[in-house]
């Protein structure tokens, strides 16, 4: 295994070679050299064919990507905060990891089914009831 993989958990490696890095204009700070020089980074991530990649972990990738993902499972991240390419591709990467990683935590744990106490079923009738009873009063009164 090449020492660049970034191991997330067990089932969530991302290989350097899965990953594709395009450096274009940033929109960012930069003065008049930002219409010179390619800094940003447009980070595409192949998901759907990624071998270190579980299948849970693949689809729970690309649910969470959102808009980033295109149709074929390819999750594209632009970076182009920063006015290095160095610390953009650093930030592609991080933003990236941090996706995977969140798709990798195992499930929460089923919902456990509970009921009110009698006590507290017996509580809320009587308010409701005495509430009732005040909505009646509110009504006409009618001369006897």
């Amino acid at each position: 295994m090449p020492i660049d993989d970034i191991i997330i958990a067990d089932e969530a490696v991302i290989h350097t070679g899965d990953l594709h890095e395009d450096f274009i204009r940033s929109s960012g700070p930069g003065g008049q050299n930002v219409n010179k020089v390619a800094t940003a980074v447009q980070l595409r991530f192949d998901a759907a064919n990624a071998a270190g990649l579980s299948e849970r972990v693949r689809a729970r990738t690309i649910k969470l990507a959102g808009q980033r993902a295109t149709k074929d499972g390819v999750i594209v991240i632009e970076a182009g905060r920063f006015r290095t390419q160095e610390q953009n591709r650093a930030d592609a990467r991080a933003r990236l990891t941090a996706l995977v990683a969140k798709a990798a935590e195992p499930p929460p744990p089923p919902r456990k089914k509970t009921r009110p106490s009698k006590g507290a079923v017996e509580r809320r009738l009587k308010s409701k009831a005495g509430r009732g009873t005040i909505k009646k009063l509110r009504g006409r009164v009618e001369n006897d």
